[in-house]
């Protein structure tokens, strides 16, 4: 999908180990690097949307040990749909705009989940 604008849907069943879900602690999955908005849900619960860095929610209320349904949504910008239609006649572009700054030549912007995707554990330790 090269030249995609719009959502992505990213679904996955992630393991959780049992000793992650000790109580009081957090339990973060962190998405790396996204372009350009994330809208997270675990096991059917959402946990928000994520617009900057870092691309990380508290998982720790939603998740369970063992499988785990993992749906993350990302929604990018057009600009790679923007340079491809700018190659392309006029009546076979996808888009339209009263201003496009973008050539076919352009590289492509990265889009998407990027990543890594990893889960995170933290400790608390109060500071003296």
């Amino acid at each position: 999908m090269k030249y995609f604008s719009g959502t992505a849907v990213y679904s996955k069943t992630i393991t959780v180990p049992a000793n992650l879900l000790a109580q009081d602690k957090p339990l973060y999955l962190d998405l790396g690097s996204v372009a350009v908005i994330a809208e997270v849900k675990l096991n059917g619960k959402d946990l928000g949307i994520l617009w900057r860095r870092p691309f990380r929610v508290d998982v720790a209320a939603a998740a369970k040990a063992g499988d785990n349904a993992l749906e993350v949504k990302v929604v990018n910008l057009w600009p790679n749909r923007l340079i491809r239609d700018s190659g392309l006649p006029e009546k076979e572009r996808l888009t339209w705009s009263t201003w496009n700054p973008y050539k076919s030549t352009d590289p492509l912007l990265p889009s998407g989940l990027l990543g890594p995707v990893r889960l995170m554990t933290a400790e608390q330790a109060d500071i003296k």
